[in-house]
């Protein structure tokens, strides 16, 4: 991961619930860097998204202090407490306000969260801010995760070159509902907090909103993206202004590399799948189809017990309660018709959509046929793997 101007990180161990690792991560940012952020909409959100949510309107940030190992969820006003304390000894640190720390923690709910140490760890980890750390800070956010994930990007912005940075963490728990467990990204970019914003939602949409692990939308949720400002570039003026052409596609690139390492990583996973939706009544009916499908237990053991059972995926159309025309349902496994107009294929020959069962990437198409809709998302197979990590979660 190349550095990115404007931004440096320190990953250091505090002890927070993890021994012999770093559990915090320090970010600091330039002066006038902007931020934006998409956060969980889970009506049991953590003490670090109202924190965020209270201050991301601002459109400024100066740090970032992220911990692994407690989620600081369902934590009352200890939680509060927590967010308030850690900002302000970021803050001290790096000659800000605490409003301009955005604050994030991932891990397990309802445990009051020992600020006192990561409070205790900013000191040392600021000493040792470096801009070459994206590996470490990738490290730190880490869970259930089994690799860090990392991706970068270069863009421009007529003719003017600019990086794209971005770590994420997710494992379990990955049903988002405007992002994954916890991702940051960052730009060396000019771009305004508004402009910013717009941006991110409407990438996060086809990328991280586009995945599933288990249904389960985390407390913790948090996607931010920073822009330092430290490359000069023709002037923005909105979301839509062609000189974004490029960065908005590298943004959403970037992101959905992210979201798919993400998946990859699922608990317990062996397979990564992309199921498509084509025919329905809309954009958004074809999601809601492509997700019941991508979160059947049932289509998600076939696939992990590498078993062709498309009559399944049938049955996950029918319960999505989107509307479809049983009599005109087609479908694909691996890029072999299976069935056509609601039924199953004329001398179907099920040893080529076995032998695509076999990989690691599974590919499923449907088709409705009431009309023009269409919409992709991935999940990941449901394997014994994923009881084993979420029964011993807490021990």
């Amino acid at each position: 991961m190349p550095p990115v101007a404007g931004c440096r990180f320190a990953a250091v161990e505090a002890g927070v619930r993890y021994k012999g690792r770093r559990d915090v991560l320090l970010a600091e940012f330039a002066p006038g860097t902007t931020v934006a952020g998409v956060l969980t909409r889970n009506l049991m959100p953590g003490a670090p998204i109202d924190w965020c949510r209270a201050h991301l309107p601002a459109g400024r940030a100066r740090g970032l202090v992220v911990n692994a190992g407690n989620a600081n969820v369902f934590t009352g006003a200890k939680g509060r407490t927590a967010c308030s304390e850690t900002a302000a000894a970021a803050a001290r640190v790096l000659g800000c306000t605490p409003s301009e720390i955005m604050i994030a923690s991932t891990g397990v709910i309802g445990e009051p969260l020992a600020y006192e140490r990561i409070v205790a760890a900013l000191p040392g980890a600021h000493a040792a801010l470096s801009g070459d750390a994206w590996a470490d800070a990738a490290r730190a956010i880490m869970t259930t995760d089994t690799f860090p994930k990392a991706a970068t990007r270069t863009a421009n912005i007529r003719g003017v070159p600019v990086r794209i940075n971005g770590i994420a963490k997710g494992s379990g728990m990955i049903a988002p509902d405007m992002a994954t467990m916890l991702s940051f990204v960052t730009t060396d970019a000019t771009i305004p907090a508004d402009v910013l914003q717009a941006l991110l939602s409407r990438t996060t949409a086809r990328t991280f909103n586009a995945i599933t692990v288990d249904s389960d939308t985390s407390t913790s949720d948090t996607l931010l993206l920073f822009a330092t400002g430290q490359v000069a570039h023709a002037t923005v003026t909105g979301a839509g202004d062609p000189a974004l052409r490029d960065f908005r596609a590298k943004l959403e690139d970037l992101l959905k590399d992210l979201a798919l390492q993400v998946v990859r990583d699922g608990e317990g996973a062996q397979k990564l799948i992309e199921i498509t939706v084509g025919g329905a009544a809309s954009a958004r009916a074809a999601r809601r189809i492509a997700l019941a499908i991508a979160d059947s237990p049932l289509v998600k053991t076939a696939i992990a017990g590498e078993d062709a059972n498309w009559g399944r995926i049938v049955m996950a159309v029918g319960k999505s309660g989107q509307q479809a025309d049983r009599d005109r349902l087609s479908i694909d496994i691996g890029g072999v018709a299976v069935a056509r107009d609601g039924a199953r294929v004329e001398g179907f020959d099920e040893a080529p959509v076995a032998a695509h069962m076999k990989g690691r990437e599974i590919k499923v198409a449907v088709d409705v046929g009431v009309g023009t809709g269409r919409a992709t998302v991935w999940t990941c197979d449901l394997t014994h793997g994923y009881i084993d990590i979420n029964a011993d979660y807490r021990s």
